[in-house]
């Protein structure tokens, strides 16, 4: 088979969470387990790092991974959705799995997949288990799917556990309370194995202190050790200024981040807890953790988070796609000095938008599309809902029709903006 006959088969055979939603979702490790041992429980042949929550868990595992890299140590970096292309999920120092792997994953082991029929994540976290061990990682920084007690990651026995944050996310599959989702991701928290918490709400820490306590487990909540402050937003491509500061001391580390959202505050406070405990485990310094942050999209390829595509006007996406994300997206949008606000939006059927809408400014000119996946919702409902809420726009059948009207119509002074969803952000880039 060829690479496309290959994703193909794999779209066409197994159920994909990030094209068909809540039906691809399995609610047990049976088939993990399974795949596990037929490949020999590959990830006990290396060191890995778990890393899960609602909002930041990418970008956390990707500077992570950058860090690292940045150490000398070959490393595997294994995360989810893709944006273009499924290899950007299973990556070692930064290069994603050849295509002739896969390719050969599935001859190999077709027959195997067809009779058991695992789901899309499944077999993924099989493929970069099995090629991580083949590639003899040093370690593998491994980022959950969704939730964490039943995700198909969950079968590893990590250095370290991370929980960036709890929020309103998959709440339909994960449980009806920020307790409850908290609960869940909780599950990856393994005995007496440290865990870092990133950010601190009354809602859920008691969940997380409870786990913790009952796997004999150490627990670090990141935003009580450490704070972060960014500077202001660059223009010139050099990287935004942060300093991060020990509570109660000087600062300890400064330097430059191309990851220019507002949110990435909470997410260097998180590494800089992540970095103080990994140091327990291996030879990381404090240059490492800078250059981490400072190389992390050359390093590890990340994209999507407050990319800049084009300057005049000022062409920004990301792919925060929940209620706390695009929290923090749209004012930072909001705050910027410039002409008209442009919005190319579009997202999945399957999202609460009446509690997202409203964050959006009325005083902002809109272009409803959707994405070329099944689950993308018609960007006709899209705009009847936003009109509910005071934003006005065209529909645009294409994101691709979309992004070039925005374009078209925008001032150099003014700025548009590409998000809702990732499959959105995935077709612009």
């Amino acid at each position: 088979m060829t690479y496309k006959e290959t994703l193909d088969f794999l779209y066409s055979q197994l159920p994909a969470y990030h094209r068909i939603g809540k039906a691809a979702y399995k609610n047990d490790l049976k088939n993990t387990k399974y795949l596990d041992e037929y490949f020999g429980s590959p990830h006990r042949k290396y060191r890995t790092i778990h890393i899960a929550g609602t909002n930041g868990k990418g970008s956390v595992s990707h500077i992570t991974a950058s860090m690292l890299q940045e150490a000398g140590y070959k490393t595997g970096l294994y995360t989810s959705p893709h944006l273009r292309d499924f290899r950007e999920r299973i990556r070692v120092d930064g290069e994603m799995i050849p295509e002739n792997e896969v390719i050969a994953f599935v001859d190999n082991h077709r027959d195997l997949l067809e009779e058991l029929s695992p789901s899309f994540f499944e077999m993924s976290v099989a493929m970069a288990f099995d090629y991580f061990e083949r590639c003899r990682v040093d370690i593998a920084v491994i980022e959950v799917g969704l939730g964490g007690r039943l995700d198909s990651t969950n079968i590893i026995s990590p250095v370290l556990s991370v929980i960036t944050n709890i929020g309103h996310d998959h709440m339909d599959l994960l449980g009806d309370t920020l307790e409850k989702v908290a609960s869940e991701k909780a599950g990856i928290i393994k005995h007496g194995i440290p865990v870092v918490i990133g950010e601190t709400h009354e809602e859920t820490k008691d969940v997380f202190i409870e786990k913790a306590n009952a796997e004999h487990a150490e627990i670090f909540f990141a935003d009580r050790n450490y704070s972060c402050i960014l500077g202001d937003m660059d223009m010139t491509g050099q990287g935004r200024k942060f300093e991060i500061c020990e509570t109660g001391k000087p600062v300890i580390f400064h330097g430059l981040t191309p990851l220019e959202g507002d949110y990435q505050k909470a997410n260097l406070q998180t590494m800089a807890q992540v970095y103080t405990c990994l140091r327990r485990s291996f030879r990381i310094d404090e240059e490492d953790f800078i250059n981490g942050i400072r190389n992390v999209v050359k390093n590890t390829g990340l994209q999507g988070r407050w990319q800049i595509l084009r300057r005049e006007p000022l062409v920004i996406c990301d792919t925060g796609h929940n209620l706390e994300g695009l929290k923090y997206v749209i004012k930072q949008v909001s705050d910027l000095p410039a002409g008209t606000r442009h919005f190319v939006l579009g997202f999945v059927s399957d999202k609460d938008i009446a509690s997202v809408l409203p964050l959006f400014p009325e005083d902002a000119v809109y272009y409803f599309t959707k994405a070329k996946v099944p689950r993308a919702m018609d960007e006709k409902k899209l705009k009847d809902a936003a009109c509910k809420f005071g934003l006005a726009g065209e529909c645009y059948a294409t994101v691709t029709e979309a992004y070039e009207a925005a374009v078209k119509n925008a001032k150099p002074i003014d700025t548009v903006f590409i998000g809702g969803s990732t499959f959105v952000v995935a077709e612009v880039i």
